[in-house]
């Protein structure tokens, strides 16, 4: 086997999941010595192509495709310990986690991408970083050519300079799938609908033969087309079918055509990353005669990273198209000047500020100065489906015995007041449970960390003492309350609040004796509040825990008709091992030194919260909940952002309502319960159907959609 001087181009196509093959095909390839001079890639080809020519060796390159969380990756949802709390907020009602856009103009907002793709940006960032100063990619350890495609004409884009990781990103936009890239004016998608194997690209970067990788799959049947999957691989293999043909046909005698049999994977099997690159491997292993001929006892492991000291930030700049201003943005962002780039850090830093859902992406880039020295550029961009939000919510329950209740819930909240980043929230319920609530929320710095918070809200709502079955007293109470809280956030995790509030109201009596008194009053008091939330996931966590502590005194000398106080805890941990989770919480809650007031009642009872009785179905000046959940997924993992996890699980809980004023010996005992649920963990929210039963011989179905624990 002689030396070859020959120049091989290496031309790897798009095709999603599936091109995590031709780091198979590379890894045969370096095995067999032959050295690559020139790459050009689309959509996943760019990926690996583009990491391969940066230097990341075969290990490293297999390593990433088997270890990375592609479904975090391929997702726009920031961690969720990484959210501002005040955002975390919004996940605690009934309502889906679903939002509609609008814009200023008060005109839906309609995203051109399923995804913006900000985690995929910071990840692509992050991987390229040693070669950020790179100008023309010729400079590459290996040159280097990214292919796009120009949405508005069909034309292909090609990337031989630039900013790498931008070039990687536009080549790789699947439409309607990813948003696409601006750039110099142009909206830039997926280059596989304009040229998705390419040779032309590679022939004119100076080499002499090429090797290409084509993953694509043949066009299914009508009769195979049964999934969303299914359809979605249809679509992408008909967008690349004819210019792949085109490309094929130039083929000369003396070039090399490797083609993995890929038909059992479809594009967004990134969980099988290693049976894909095996299936390279072994298809570039079979052409190892053939190969020979370019084969060299040269390696080309000198391409490998090497360790080099990181970059030294000399300035910070903000790019900011958004309605917050520059100094909240750059509030939000830890890195030092005149210290090393510290990469994990600022994407934490970078997801939480996309976590308050102002921007339509916030991005970094490295500006080389001296050797060794950068400046780093965020980049927030504007939201161009607007930031104002509404969300809708319903939960359902019913005791099978003719007595079912409802809710209907609605929010909206309109984020960026003022540059500072106040919020003004809505939220309206009808229902059972009738609520209108309004508040302002005004930082009172530029880091958000202090705020004041003025609100009202009136609510309607049914008090039940009950005893087994009966009910024995009814109160429908009809309450309006307004205040104002100061307060100061803690970091991402929490926050303590310290308020005054006043209201009025009146309590009706429904069911009971006649002889039950009716009474209007008067509330004045202030309060201490505390919460702390590291939660992964509000519906299904599986770690963190969240904490809520509440205490209130209500004083004459603040307009109260009465003087009293009360506390109010609520905690809940999960646990996990492996596949099952159990969520161990509760709820206890006093009312001290108060007589019997319909007002001062706290309230449980519905699915998790007593299960067996409609929501709230129990009220009493003190309650008390203890419970132990249980769930587990039944479905496997997926990237896709439309997936539909389905839980089941089951919960036991242990409860008590009481007053204990002096002119009330009310006391419904304690009461264990028990449910079963089967939740489907949709687009829009958890959709949970679950059946509960309790010591009281009360039982009830659930419908939920939105939170429900």
């Amino acid at each position: 086997m002689g030396e070859s001087k020959e120049r091989v181009g290496l031309v790897l196509s798009g095709g999603a999941a599936r091109g995590l093959a031709h780091i198979g095909v590379i890894r045969a390839l370096e095995e067999q010595g032959v050295e690559i001079s020139a790459i050009a890639g689309t959509s996943m080809g760019a990926v690996v192509g583009s990491l391969y020519a940066s230097g990341y060796s075969t290990e490293q390159l297999e390593q990433l495709a088997t270890e990375l969380d592609w479904r975090e990756a391929l997702s726009d949802t920031p961690d969720r310990r990484l959210k501002p709390y005040r955002r975390k907020q919004d996940d605690r009602d009934f309502l889906v986690k679903q939002k509609i856009s609008f814009k200023d103009d008060g005109s839906l907002g309609l995203p051109i991408g399923v995804l913006q793709g900000q985690n995929l940006n910071l990840l692509l960032e992050k991987l390229l970083a040693k070669h950020s100063a790179v100008e023309h990619f010729d400079q590459l350890p290996i040159p280097f050519r990214a292919v796009a495609a120009d949405i508005a004409t069909g034309e292909a884009v090609v990337f031989s300079e630039g900013h790498l990781p931008l070039a990687v990103r536009a080549s790789m936009s699947i439409p309607a799938i990813l948003s696409p890239v601006e750039w110099q004016g142009r909206l830039l998608v997926d280059g596989g609908i304009a040229n998705n194997i390419p040779v032309d690209i590679a022939r004119q970067m100076n080499v002499d033969r090429v090797i290409v990788v084509d993953i694509g799959s043949p066009l299914q049947t009508k009769e195979q087309l049964e999934t969303v999957v299914n359809v979605l691989n249809q679509s992408v293999a008909l967008l690349t079918r004819r210019n792949s043909e085109a490309q094929l046909a130039t083929l000369q005698a003396n070039d090399f055509l490797i083609q993995p049999e890929m038909s059992a994977f479809s594009i967004t099997d990134f969980a099988k990353a290693a049976q894909m690159i095996e299936q390279g491997y072994q298809a570039t292993m079979q052409m190892q005669p053939q190969l020979a001929v370019v084969a060299s006892h040269r390696s080309q492991q000198w391409l490998a990273d090497k360790p080099s000291r990181p970059l030294r930030i000399i300035g910070i700049t903000i790019e900011n198209s958004s309605k917050v201003s520059d100094a909240v943005i750059r509030s939000y962002i830890r890195q030092a000047v005149n210290e090393p780039l510290d990469i994990e850090q600022l994407s934490k830093d970078l997801n939480t500020l996309y976590g308050l859902e102002y921007f339509e992406q916030v991005q970094y880039r490295l500006e080389h100065q001296a050797k060794g020295q950068a400046q780093l550029v965020i980049h927030a961009e504007h939201k161009r489906t607007g930031t104002d939000y509404l969300r809708l919510g319903l939960n359902l329950s019913d005791d099978l015995r003719g007595d079912s209740t409802f809710n209907l819930g609605a929010s909206f909240r309109i984020n960026g007041v003022n540059r500072l980043g106040a919020e003004w929230l809505t939220r309206l319920q009808l229902g059972a449970e009738q609520e209108l609530y309004s508040e302002f929320y005004q930082p009172l710095d530029t880091g958000s960390r202090y705020f004041v918070s003025p609100w009202l809200q009136w609510n309607l709502r049914n008090i039940k003492q009950m005893q087994g079955k009966h009910i024995l007293a009814e109160y429908r109470l009809d309450r309006f309350r307004y205040g104002i809280d100061v307060g100061r956030q803690i970091s991402n995790n929490g926050e303590i609040r310290l308020g005054l509030g006043s209201g009025w109201g009146d309590a009706d009596v429904r069911v009971g004796s006649p002889d039950l008194p009716e009474y209007s009053f008067k509330e004045g008091y202030y309060q201490l509040s505390y919460a702390f939330d590291t939660l992964d996931n509000v519906d299904f966590p599986r770690v963190g825990e969240e904490l809520q502590l509440n205490f209130r005194q209500h004083s004459a000398s603040l307009g109260s008709d009465q003087s009293y106080r009360q506390w109010d805890i609520v905690l809940n941990k999960p646990l996990t091992l492996g596949a099952n989770t159990w969520v161990i919480g509760g709820r206890y809650a006093r009312t001290l030194d108060s007589n019997e007031l319909i007002n001062a009642s706290y309230q449980i009872g519905g699915a998790q919260n007593l299960s067996g009785y409609q929501r709230n179905a129990l009220a009493g000046q003190n309650v008390s909940l203890g419970r132990l959940i249980y769930y587990r997924r039944l479905t496997r993992e997926n990237i896709l952002p439309f997936s539909f996890p389905v839980y089941a699980g089951a919960s036991i809980e242990r409860g008590r309502a009481w007053d204990s004023a002096k002119n009330s010996h009310y006391d419904s005992g304690y009461i264990n319960a028990l449910s079963l649920f089967l939740t489907v963990d949709s687009p829009l929210g958890p959709v949970n159907f679950s059946y509960g039963l309790n010591t009281e011989h009360q039982n009830a179905f659930y419908l939920n959609l939105g939170h429900s624990f």
